[in-house]
């Protein structure tokens, strides 16, 4: 029997000013705090790092201790080790690239906001019967992008997603729009060659751009 799913959960309270989340692989970590401040003078207060690199778990680190209206998250979350290195190094909530019985065990151990990621309906429904209700739905261009979110609010009325992989400045208004839909998710807003080069005016630039799309596609 699926759990009843409460209509506000703890990630919708987490993300309530976040429209769009910027994906982010961070390969320095002298990098992070101006990078989280810029992204957070743009419009973005939520931050998903990915555990993609050595790095990555400083640069949480530092977010946490040095940009207090940052709310900083890892990503590619691939087991409990992760999930709790992620933890201690200050992550507000995890994001899992997929989704494992034992990764949801540690979410309800913890009480960590967690949003799993999905991309069938079975995985859908594994979910809500765990009393998850937000998902990561990822990679979404691939599985179906636009018409696949549509065909999943029908049965589905409870679930919002987190549309990841393949999103870009061209189509996230088109996700963004969707009732169902409660953030995007892109790495275009941190170009490897502005961080590198350390035009944060650039990037701020390009997440207010994004943010006022979404917004504005909301509102339509």
């Amino acid at each position: 029997m699926l759990e009843k799913i409460d209509r506000v959960t703890p990630v919708d309270v987490l993300m309530q000013s976040a429209p769009v989340i910027p994906v982010l692989v961070v390969e320095d970590a002298a990098h992070a705090v101006p990078l989280a401040q810029a992204l957070v003078a743009g419009g973005m207060p939520v931050l998903e790092i990915t555990l993609r690199s050595s790095a990555a778990l400083e640069a949480i680190r530092r977010i946490a201790q040095e940009v207090p209206a940052a709310i900083v998250g890892a990503g590619t979350v691939l087991n409990p080790a992760q999930f709790a290195a992620a933890q201690l190094a200050g992550a507000r909530f995890i994001i899992a690239p997929g989704t494992t019985e034992a990764l949801y065990a540690s979410a309800k151990d913890t009480g960590l906001p967690f949003i799993p990621a999905v991309a069938t309906p079975s995985e859908i429904m594994r979910g809500l019967e765990h009393g998850f209700a937000r998902f990561k739905f990822f990679p979404a261009e691939s599985m179906g992008g636009i018409a696949a979110l549509k065909s999943f609010g029908g049965p589905f009325p409870d679930a919002r997603f987190c549309p990841t992989g393949g999103v870009t400045e061209a189509n996230l208004a088109s996700y963004a729009a969707l009732p169902n839909v409660f953030a995007v998710g892109g790495s275009w807003l941190a170009p490897k060659d502005k961080v590198a080069g350390g035009d944060w005016a650039a990037i701020t630039a390009l997440a207010q751009r994004a943010v006022k799309a979404a917004q504005d596609a909301k509102r339509k």
